[in-house]
């Protein structure tokens, strides 16, 4: 890194940069999400050249940007419930009623087709030489040449190096209740049924949740294959928003790495549940405060952009507790950078730490500015006033019923039956006792101004 006149060494820029740069959006605002999502290909890019050219991989991925969209919610949750005890869930899983994993499967595809050219590259003479055990053979039954997609991740060398072998499959295979082939779709499949045995072997291969996510982010960044070098090529020069759209969604069957069958026991629940049975504001708790979870300790900057769309009150009031709860005393090391159009994070948050964004309609441009006024335990009523110029505290239909209870009293009728169609027709608040109190002194004073 350089910048001109000087240059940093590695390990400066190491001290310098956080270990992993974070991010996650509710919604479809690609914004945010652009950097991140061309980095996956990245990713891909720098397996697919270890495969073919016979080098070694770490396992992991080598960047730290990391965009953890829904995509990643099974393993983000996975990964906690596997090493969490029960008093270190608590916080994670708090208001879901979820109590334990009970079982998940693991499918893995073993091999892809190659036609004779896409073989090429991993058949090359000087290639061969480099490797022992080839990636690409041909298959006589289905003519074409069969990719071993997975080859950087599993041992070549036997069982007896498998059984010690650090590579994420092989781990993977040994906390397995049960494997088998599927020879006609040429996958791996994996189940897991949860006990104390199964999550001892998890802690026994894998040395953090962290280790298991990444295995499980590498598996997963596999599901790009079937983007083209073309398609790729345009994606890392494009500054459109909706690169997403452009990228191929893979049937379940045709994905290197998917997860099936996730089941768990929830409170008051006789069976086990499977994840689609979770709400939407139950899956974006799990994710938000997973994520906090399996990088808690590092020295990371989180991007969280509207991480609480789908909450209920009383989560939205929590929320800023239980992130720092799940970020630990390690916490103290990280950065979080927070979008919300909720005033409960701007209640639990300093005026120091709240950036207020106000967009000029007539010239477009955004300025930025910190409240004037202590957030910190702030009330509700008053940060929504204050900060997101409302200040009406009932919504838009009851603001008309009242103001047409005003309009009929200007015209004439009588503010005890107005009154009385008031109590009717609304709930009770701040806006409905003013309006009760003003048609009260407005009958009592003839010509009055107007309420």
């Amino acid at each position: 890194i350089t910048d001109g006149s000087s240059t940093l060494t590695y390990e400066e820029r190491d001290f310098l940069l956080p270990d992993f740069v974070l991010g996650y959006s509710s919604g479809e605002n690609e914004v945010l999400s652009l950097p991140f999502f061309k980095m996956r290909f990245i990713q891909f890019d720098e397996y697919w050249s270890a495969l073919r050219d016979g080098n070694p991989y770490p396992g992991h991925p080598e960047t730290r940007l990391t965009y953890l969209d829904s995509s990643f919610s099974q393993a983000i949750l996975l990964c906690n419930l596997l090493f969490a005890d029960d008093d270190e869930a608590q916080p994670f899983t708090e208001g879901t009623g979820i109590e334990s994993l009970t079982q998940f499967r693991i499918i893995l595809r073993r091999s892809l087709p190659l036609s004779e050219a896409q073989a090429y590259p991993f058949t090359r003479p000087e290639v061969g030489a480099s490797t022992k055990q080839p990636r690409v053979t041909f298959d006589a039954d289905r003519n074409s040449y069969q990719l071993d997609v997975l080859h950087l991740l599993q041992g070549t060398q036997g069982k007896e190096a498998t059984e010690t072998s650090s590579l994420a499959i092989d781990a993977l295979r040994r906390c397995a209740t049960l494997e088998y082939v599927d020879n006609t779709s040429d996958s791996l499949v994996l189940d897991y049924r949860m006990d104390a045995a199964t999550r001892d072997a998890f802690k026994a291969n894998f040395d953090k949740p962290r280790t298991l996510f990444q295995a499980f982010q590498v598996l997963l960044t596999l599901n790009l294959y079937s983007v083209s070098d073309a398609l790729k090529a345009d994606l890392y020069r494009s500054g459109s928003d909706y690169v997403r759209e452009t990228v191929p969604t893979l049937a379940s069957d045709e994905r290197v790495m998917r997860f099936k069958h996730v089941a768990f026991r929830k409170q008051g629940v006789a069976k086990p549940l499977s994840l689609k049975s979770l709400s939407d504001g139950e899956h974006q708790l799990l994710h938000s405060l997973g994520l906090c979870r399996l990088f808690a300790g590092t020295r990371s900057l989180f991007l969280l952009d509207e991480p609480e769309t789908h909450f209920n009150p009383s989560w939205r009031a929590s929320f800023i507790t239980r992130l720092g709860q799940c970020l630990g005393e390690g916490g103290k090391h990280a950065e979080m950078l927070l979008t919300t159009h909720s005033p409960f994070p701007i209640s639990d948050s300093t005026p120091d730490k709240v950036l207020l964004f106000d967009r000029d309609e007539a010239s477009g441009a955004v300025h930025v500015r910190h409240p004037d006024y202590n957030t910190l335990g702030a009330s509700i009523n008053k940060i929504t006033m204050l900060s997101f110029g409302k200040r009406e505290t009932v919504g838009g239909r009851a603001e008309d019923v009242m103001q047409d209870i005003r309009a009929r009293f200007q015209n004439g009728e009588r503010a005890d039956d107005l009154i009385d169609t008031l109590d009717r027709t609304l709930g009770d608040s701040v806006e409905k006792v003013l309006l009760v109190n003003a048609l009260l002194d407005g009958s009592k004073c003839e010509g009055a101004e107007p309420i």
